[in-house]
Parts: structure tokens; sequence; C-alpha cells
């Protein structure tokens, strides 16, 4: 059968318009499925939020099929590594914000996140780990220089790859960044300290003493810089100050920190001349609290060292 001209261009015409069509369909259906899956992982991920203090594991799940279904969601992989980082698991923690930094690369905290991730894998036995954590550390510089944090945290690296002179720059930009946080005090005095520059570190520390408001967060960050002024006055000769820095330590022990009676009771008994009752209250107090309870394996050498020093200030 013939078939005019005009009846072919037309039957051309309408079998172009209908694969169009259907492409058009078939990218309309692809990106409404896309839109269900982004709006589905925002559900799951809600869903690891309501969970996430009470139930870990499960929120890590919920977190993780939510990246499943939109990998790019960087906030969702954000959640998950807080998660993983509330399970100490600094491997997988790691790993996550890896994929966050790739996806949104001008978050600073992601970068921030990562290299402390690291130094807790360093601190855990990889010690390889505290130089690939500089990259980050110094990223997160870069994107945002008021991270008082990430200085801290670079200081730790150059301080354990044995560059003091890095580790003392950006402990001392940590403190500049942010003068409230009482552990930037003493990660620069205990280095001071380390290079027999007792001076600075004495400045340091009074700095801090004077800086940092004394509260539940803060209080044991204070107790550690007395401790390092009674080292300090030690260092000196001075027996008064590193008694007076001894005691004002002592305002801040809590029941939360148990080691602090066992840290307070030997630098008393130890002292010269040793200050016998004071020792033996805190000691008898730690072996009564700790050694004596469900502790006592976490804390096995000093409750031996304790009952060693209670029998010798005993006689």
């Amino acid at each position: 059968m013939r078939i005019d001209w005009k009846e072919g261009k037309l039957a051309m015409k309408l079998l172009k318009s209908s694969t169009v069509f259907l492409i058009a369909a078939g990218i309309a259906n692809v990106v409404s499925g896309c839109s269900r899956d982004r709006i589905e992982a925002i559900n799951l991920a809600n869903e690891g939020d309501q969970s996430v203090k009470v139930n870990v594991e499960g929120a890590i799940q919920k977190y993780e099929q939510a990246i499943d279904l939109d990998p790019t969601n960087h906030r969702i992989l954000w959640k998950l590594a807080n998660a993983y980082e509330k399970k100490e698991d600094w491997d997988k923690t790691a790993s996550t914000l890896a994929r966050a930094v790739q996806v949104a690369p001008d978050f600073a905290n992601y970068w921030g996140a990562r290299g402390h991730a690291l130094i807790e894998q360093a601190r855990a036995g990889n010690a390889d780990a505290y130089k690939q954590a500089q990259e980050p550390l110094k990223k997160c510089i870069e994107k945002d220089p008021t991270i008082a944090d990430c200085y801290d945290d670079l200081g730790d690296t150059y301080l354990w790859t044995d560059d003091e002179q890095n580790a003392a720059e950006n402990y001392s930009k940590a403190i500049e960044h942010d003068p409230s946080k009482g552990y930037f005090y003493t990660d620069l005095a205990d280095l001071y300290l380390n290079l027999k520059l007792v001076k600075e570190a004495e400045q340091v520390l009074n700095e801090g003493v004077r800086l940092v408001p004394p509260n539940e967060k803060n209080n044991p960050k204070l107790y550690n810089m007395q401790v390092l002024l009674a080292k300090v006055a030690q260092m000196k000769g001075d027996k008064a100050g590193q008694l007076a820095a001894v005691e004002k330590a002592e305002h801040y022990t809590s029941d939360a920190h148990p080691e602090f009676a066992y840290e307070l009771g030997s630098t008393y008994g130890t002292m010269d001349p040793p200050q016998k009752e004071k020792a033996l209250r805190l000691l008898n107090q730690f072996t009564k609290r700790v050694c004596k309870g469900a502790q006592a394996m976490k804390f096995k050498d000093e409750c031996e060292e304790t009952s060693s020093l209670i029998q010798k200030l005993g006689s």
C-alpha cells in the first residue's frame, strides 16, 4: 500500500512527539523517585534523632538507611558521625566525616571533627593518625579561623610528632580565640613545664584561673590548673605556694572524679614535710569510694599506691 508523503510526515511528527513525551515522563518519574527518597531519608533521620539518646545503635541504623537513600545529605552524615562518636567508634566516626567533607567541603566543623576523631584513633594506638589529623585540622582553621578547638587539637598533633614550637603556637592561638576553655591553659602550661619554662607556665595558669569561671563544667579544669600550679611551686622550691595550690585544688573535687582524692592525697603525703592528716583523710576517702567498690580494677595501680602510702604515713 502506498503512503502519501504528507501522511508519512504526520506519522513521523506523532512518533517524535510520543518519544519526547515518554522521555519526559521517564525523567519525571526519576525526579519524583529521587524526591521521595530524600523525603524518606529525612523521615528516617528524624526517627534516629528521637532515639539517639537512649538507643544509639537503633539511631545508627536509621541514619545509615537514610544515607543509603540520599548519600548527598551531609547533615545526616553529620548526625551519623555524632552517633558513632557516642559509641567512641573513632574509625567509623572518621570515615563518616570523610564522606561529609567530600559532600560539604566548606563546613569547618566537619573538618575539625574528623581531625579530632583521627587524634582519638592515635590515642588508641595508631600513632600515624596524629600526622593524618593535621590536614583536616588545618582545613578547619582555613574554613573558619575562629574555631578554637581546631587550634588546640592541632597543637596535640604537633606535640605528639615532636614539634613543640608549633604545639605551643597552636595552644596559644586556642586560648586567644576562646579564653573561656580551661583545658587550653593546662595543655599549654603542661608543655611549658616539660620544657622547663616554669615562669611561662605560671603566667598561663594564673591567667586561666583568672578568666575561667568556676562551675560544674569548668571545675575539673580549674582543679588541673591548681595541681599544675602546685607543680610550678614545687619546681621553684616554694613549699608554701605548693601547699596553697593543693588546698585550692581541693575546692574543685567532686564525686564525679574520685581520682582527685588520690592525686591530692598522694601530693599531701609526698610533700616536704608531708601533710599527714590531710593525706590520710583523702587517701582513705579514695580507698572507700573506689578501691572497695566497682571501680577498683579501673584504678588498680592507684589503689595499690594508696595502700602503700597509707601504711607509710601511718607508721
